[in-house]
């Protein structure tokens, strides 16, 4: 830290007592000065020598009859009048960035200019600023949290102003040139440490300057990042990283601190200050986390619906970079969800409108020239069906979710956005297991919201075994299930079929499950211990329920439902095979000629009613 000694005789004030000031000399006192409750018992001379002020009002009291001069409201109070004092003293005072800004306001206050002695305090304190403290990145900054007590007169005597362009000004320096001390406790960074400039051996990074920043109030911060920006040579990523840094210093994290009825009104001015100092490229800057918290802010310290409108717009052109985490923003109204289900809502709207995606969207190769900004849609859209079906597992857990809300939400995805339905399904499982006493119609809406053909293997033997899913959609899994793995055994090599060299139905949307976030209730989860090795089951019996299943462990009634399902099509096959063959083999023992048609004919019924 910079700081300046002025005059040269030793320091003679003593206290007696805790508002008596004096000074020890061989000649009386003549003359006491009242700043607010101190009273200083000094000499006239030296006094009227450097102050126009003193010596005026010196003059009146002694035509009053009186040796008694009152200065009220005098800047800095009794501390910075002893400074004024003692320089007029000639005894030796200590300037620094602490304490130069009331001596600089103290001595205009006191009118001790060049015009009533060459060489005056105010002379002397403007070089000291100028030459050295205003050239200092941390002096500056320290200098300008002083100035917020002086107000107005360091306003008046741009003071304020010169600090805010001396550390914008060296805000915009190229890194390379940094040679000055700074903070920076990034992650990079081992712990909290001041860089000096002779330990430095790599260039300062472009963001070297936010930390220290975050030690001005949000009036004196807003001026100097305005400042910063009217340069016009930061980046908009640079003033974004500043910004988030200063609202993770002063934004409280907790709900009850947040709200407090005491930091209500100051999380509110400094969240509004934040969002206007946003850059105005909306698509880079802040990242959507920040963003999505600033708007946690603004709904709970109930700042205004501009600024709600704002943060929306802006967090809408990234949301697929958000986490389901960062939508979980309490809901405002009291006896509703837990959570703020209609902003999600709206921000889906509003990023698939920006985007330009409909529900009929569809995704197909490209030009060679497009496929970088085609594959970045894509990539964006999966994204953006993942982080839904993520916050619906999440919400559907509330007793209060209205399942007309869950529909809605859940059908505002493309279907392009949802290659595989694990997600859609796991949400709509703990949604029925929370709210057990929904009727039939409304087990049947949900669960229509997915498509069983798009459920992993994994999905299905989960789904096959649930007691919450209605029966048609149970059915509606284990047909498909058997589609798929006929499907299968008519494609698979005749070679190497334990490792499933071929891709068959059963690999459905293989690279896109990849996307689908693990949930602690997702199929796989549950059922990773249910599968069965295909080579226990290759010595079954053709007949054998397990095997037909592709090795499906079934309940009761899936199991019943399955037994229909297979040996209807099983009989019918052969009576079809036996018909264009020729051939004279009877159908099996086991049944009838009239109870295997009657059987097929059922089958036949039940498919048409099951598609």
């Amino acid at each position: 830290m910079k700081f300046m000694k002025l005059g040269s005789k030793p320091d003679a004030f003593e206290s007696n007592g805790s508002d008596v000031r004096y000074v020890i000399s061989d000649l009386p006192t003549d003359v006491i000065i009242h700043v607010d409750e101190i009273k200083f018992y000094l000499h006239k001379f030296p006094l009227l020598s450097k102050s126009h002020r003193l010596q005026s009002l010196i003059l009146k009291a002694s035509e009053d009859s009186t040796d008694e001069v009152f200065m009220h409201d005098f800047p800095g109070g009794p501390k910075t009048f002893e400074i004024c004092a003692k320089f007029c003293y000639g005894m030796i005072v200590t300037l620094n960035a602490y304490n130069v800004v009331a001596a600089r306001c103290a001595a205009e206050y006191l009118e001790m200019t060049e015009d009533f002695e060459k060489g005056n305090l105010i002379f002397k304190i403007e070089v000291f600023l100028n030459s050295s403290l205003f050239r200092c990145w941390k002096d500056s900054i320290i200098v300008l949290q002083t100035t917020k007590a002086l107000l107005p007169l360091s306003e008046e005597l741009k003071v304020v102003g010169r600090c805010i362009d001396s550390i914008a000004s060296k805000t915009s320096v190229d890194p390379v040139n940094v040679r000055w001390s700074y903070t920076y406790s990034k992650k990079l960074a081992a712990s909290s440490e001041i860089v000096e400039s002779q330990q430095r051996t790599q260039t300062a990074p472009k963001d070297w300057w936010v930390e220290d920043l975050c030690e001005l109030d949000v009036d004196l911060y807003k001026r100097v990042m305005v400042a910063v920006k009217s340069k016009g040579r930061m980046s908009g990523d640079v003033i974004g990283e500043a910004l988030k840094v200063y609202a993770v210093r002063w934004l409280p994290d907790s709900y009850d601190a947040l709200v407090a009825d005491d930091y209500t009104k100051r999380n509110k001015t400094l969240v509004e200050t934040i969002i206007w100092l946003l850059p105005s490229n909306k698509a880079s800057g802040c990242s959507c986390r920040f963003l999505l918290k600033l708007l946690k802010v603004v709904i709970l310290v109930g700042a205004g619906e501009t600024l709600k409108e704002e943060l929306m717009n802006r967090i809408s052109v990234q949301l697929h970079k958000a986490s389901m985490k960062d939508l979980l923003i309490p809901a405002r109204s009291p006896g509703d969800t837990v959570y703020d289900i209609h902003l999600v809502q709206s921000l889906v709207s509003r990023y698939l409108m920006r985007t330009g995606i409909t529900h009929h969207t569809e995704f197909f190769d490209k030009d060679e020239n497009d496929m970088i900004e085609f594959n970045f849609q894509h990539d964006s859209l999966l994204a953006l069906g993942k982080l839904v079906d993520s916050y619906l597992s999440e919400i559907a857990s509330d007793p209060n979710l209205p399942i007309s809300s869950f529909v809605k939400l859940s059908t505002s995805v493309p279907e392009a956005a949802r290659p595989i339905h694990d997600g859609l399904y796991t949400a709509i499982d703990i949604y029925l297991k929370e709210h057990p006493g929904l009727a039939k119609s409304e087990k049947k809406k949900i669960c229509g919201l997915m498509d069983v053909k798009k459920l992993s293997p994994d999905a299905c033997i989960h789904a096959a075994q649930n007691e919450h899913l209605p029966l048609r959609t149970v059915v509606q899994v284990l047909f498909f299930e058997q589609v798929r793995a006929a499907a299968g055994a008519q494609t698979a090599p005749p070679i190497d079929t334990a490792h499933g060299s071929t891709r068959s139905t059963a690999d459905l949307g293989e690279d896109c499950e990849r996307r689908v976030a693990d949930h602690p209730t997702s199929p796989k989860n549950q059922l990773g211990s249910l599968k069965i090795k295909e080579d226990e089951c290759g010595n079954k019996s053709k007949n054998s329920i397990n095997e037909r299943g592709n090795g499906l462990l079934l309940p009761s009634r899936s199991r019943r439902i399955f037994d229909k399902l297979w040996i209807g099509k099983g009989q019918t096959e052969k009576s079809k095979s036996s018909e264009t063959s020729g051939s004279s083999q009877s159908p099996p023992t086991s049944l009838k000629p009239g109870e295997a048609k009657s059987c097929g004919s059922s089958l036949r019924n039940r498919r048409y009613s099951v598609s």
